[in-house]
């Protein structure tokens, strides 16, 4: 059985848990270690499970509890050579190692797939974990969809996708112009809509569950990313994520 599960999920912080009976690991750790654990426990999740951590790039809503976490439960943290040159040296892990994108990287149940995306970072890649034959995707911080994403997207069971922003919150909001130019750049995030046609243009029957991840708190709400993905309620199982709490753990 596997178990997954968005310990945070918005622009403020990112954790993503994938696990099974005897080992996890987490993708991102974008909130404190105290939250990371506590969140764990909060959905019954051991943490003496967890052997290590897969960065996607070097923004802060990515790896702010990334370095206590790891000298805490003595935990790798993998990050490709570009995310961890961009990474502040406050915020490194002493037990860090490099993962190469486009190499399939084995790691006890999980085999890990690290590929390229548009994102304004140093090397930013999104991943698919394959354990027990099932295929995770955590895909979001992406400016535009690319033949990387829609390659990986349809080899995915369960998918954490981008469903960053409401296009008229975001264009009649508050943000400075520089700002909302950049977050609906070919570099910035997917918009709810972007995210709806790339499901709706690509996905195949192998996908059951989409997360709805990395929701702007000032730019989205749940409650319009949820109905922006109504048409497809009738063919996957959709999932809010949270800022504040850890989503449902989902088991399959």
């Amino acid at each position: 059985m596997v178990e997954v599960c968005a310990l945070a999920s918005g622009s403020n912080g990112n954790c993503y848990y994938i696990g099974n009976e005897n080992e996890a690991i987490l993708v991102d750790a974008g909130i404190s270690c105290k939250q990371i654990l506590q969140r764990m426990t909060d959905r019954e999740l051991d943490t003496a499970k967890l052997k290590a951590v897969f960065i996607t790039h070097e923004h802060a809503d990515h790896v702010r509890g990334a370095r206590v976490l790891s000298k805490k439960l003595n935990l790798p943290i993998f990050y490709t050579y570009g995310t961890w040159n961009n990474t502040h040296k406050s915020s490194r892990s002493p037990y860090y190692q490099f993962i190469h994108i486009d190499q399939a990287l084995s790691f006890g149940a999980f085999t890990i797939h690290a590929f390229a995306k548009n994102h304004d970072a140093g090397e930013p890649c999104s991943y698919r974990i394959e354990i027990e034959n099932k295929n995770i995707g955590v895909m979001t911080d992406i400016g535009s969809v690319c033949n990387n994403v829609i390659e990986h997207l349809q080899k995915c069971d369960v998918v954490f996708l981008e469903s960053n922003y409401d296009e008229k919150m975001l264009w009649e909001g508050p943000y400075p112009w520089h700002l909302k130019k950049r977050i609906a750049s070919e570099v910035g995030h997917l918009s709810n809509m972007q995210a709806l046609n790339l499901v709706s243009s690509y996905a195949n029957g192998k996908l059951k569950t989409i997360f709805l991840s990395h929701l702007s708190g000032e730019n989205n709400t749940p409650a319009i990313a949820i109905d922006t993905f109504r048409p497809l309620n009738q063919k996957y199982n959709i999932i809010e994520t949270s800022r504040h709490e850890a989503s449902v753990l989902y088991s399959f």
